[in-house]
């Protein structure tokens, strides 16, 4: 009988929890396998006895399949290789991790998360010879090599919702509305979001602007009678002199945050427009999977286990052309997956006449 862990790393999105419960029927109801929940990612491994959950057959109810979020819980801080302590020094803890594993007798680890731990999760598998499998994790949809991630289709999901919520407070005010999303370096949100919900002006840091071009915009829609506009904008766009919109917080670490309150500013400076913006967050982690995300984390999950039972490690599960592959975690995080300025969704968004900032009209 195997022993496999799973885990959940990185930030939260919707279809985790689908993914947890693929993986644990599968490995239960196919191979008769042993399936330990780690929690809070990597630190439950770190913790003296180690901080796990055994899960059964009763544990994957149909509540868990809607869940949004992660049971298991998760972070997206401590470095192991140059993990933080109290007095402000740096320690590499990566063989108490790798200690954790052994600990648990686990004979392969399953990880749920974005670039960023798959990398962690790789490194700590090399250097203490673990069996990994991991599984693609990011609202962001920003990993190479597959077509979509777990929790990004829910996240547009909301973001369109927003969008069809302001447009008629928009109408009603004869308002210009921003909607800044999430999406760290890449614009996928924004984009599919704003082609969905109807924008008429999509923002997205790989596609530069002039905010002249903008003004043009919205004045056009304004000779054709149209009182209002909608513009969306990704968290990481940068204002029209190359600066990076960030905020930072009581313990000094900046994120991205605050480029939809410049651009309010500059749209009423150069239209007279009233502006108001409205800045979703943490809205587009939580709630509940839609339907293809759940679809998503199960064939994900399904496939994750089949890996572990032929003995395929250092890979990571992938969708490319409508199926399930599995490619090379180093590959996976190696890679990244912009917006393409020349691709379909781009070329659609203009042939419905959605300005990016970066054409005359």
């Amino acid at each position: 009988m195997k022993k496999i862990g799973i885990l959940t790393s990185g930030g939260d999105c919707a279809g985790l929890n689908a993914a947890i419960r693929a993986i644990t029927l599968r490995a239960i109801q196919k191979y008769g396998w042993e399936v330990y929940g780690i929690h809070q990612g990597t630190h439950g491994l770190m913790r003296r006895p180690v901080d796990v959950l055994k899960l059964d057959l009763s544990f994957c109810n149909e509540a868990l399949l809607r869940q949004g979020g992660t049971v298991l819980g998760t972070t997206n801080k401590g470095d192991p290789f140059a993990y933080p302590f109290p007095d402000g020094t740096l320690k590499d803890i990566s063989e108490e991790l790798i200690e954790g594993y052994h600990l648990l007798k686990l004979d392969a680890l399953i990880g749920i998360g974005g670039d960023g731990s798959q990398a962690i999760l790789r490194q700590l598998a090399q250097q203490g010879g673990l069996n990994l499998v991991t599984i693609p994790k990011t609202i962001d949809d920003d990993l190479s090599h597959t077509e979509h991630s777990i929790g990004f289709m829910t996240a547009v999901n909301v973001a369109t919702e927003a969008l069809d919520r302001l447009q008629p407070t928009a109408a009603s005010h004869d308002r210009v509305m921003i909607l800044e999303v999430m999406g760290r370096d890449a614009g996928h949100i924004a984009l599919a979001a704003g082609i969905a919900g109807g924008a008429d002006i999509i923002l997205t840091p790989e596609i530069p602007y002039k905010m002249q071009t903008i003004a043009q915009k919205i004045k056009l829609l304004q000779e054709r009678g149209r009182n209002f506009a909608l513009v969306v904008v990704s968290e990481a766009v940068k204002t029209e002199t190359g600066e990076k919109s960030k905020i930072t917080d009581e313990a000094g670490k900046s994120r991205y945050g605050g480029i939809s309150h410049y651009l309010a500013n500059r749209i009423t400076e150069l239209t007279g427009a009233e502006t108001r913006f409205t800045i979703l967050g943490h809205v587009q982690r939580g709630g509940q999977p839609i339907f293809q995300d759940r679809l998503l984390a199960s064939a994900f999950g399904v496939y994750a286990v089949d890996l572990i039972a032929n003995e395929k490690f250092d890979r990571m599960v992938a969708w490319q052309n409508r199926s399930v592959v599995d490619v090379s975690i180093r590959d996976a995080i190696e890679g990244y997956q912009a917006v393409d300025p020349h691709g379909t969704l781009v070329k659609t968004a203009r042939g419905l006449g959605i300005c990016f900032g970066d054409e005359e009209f």
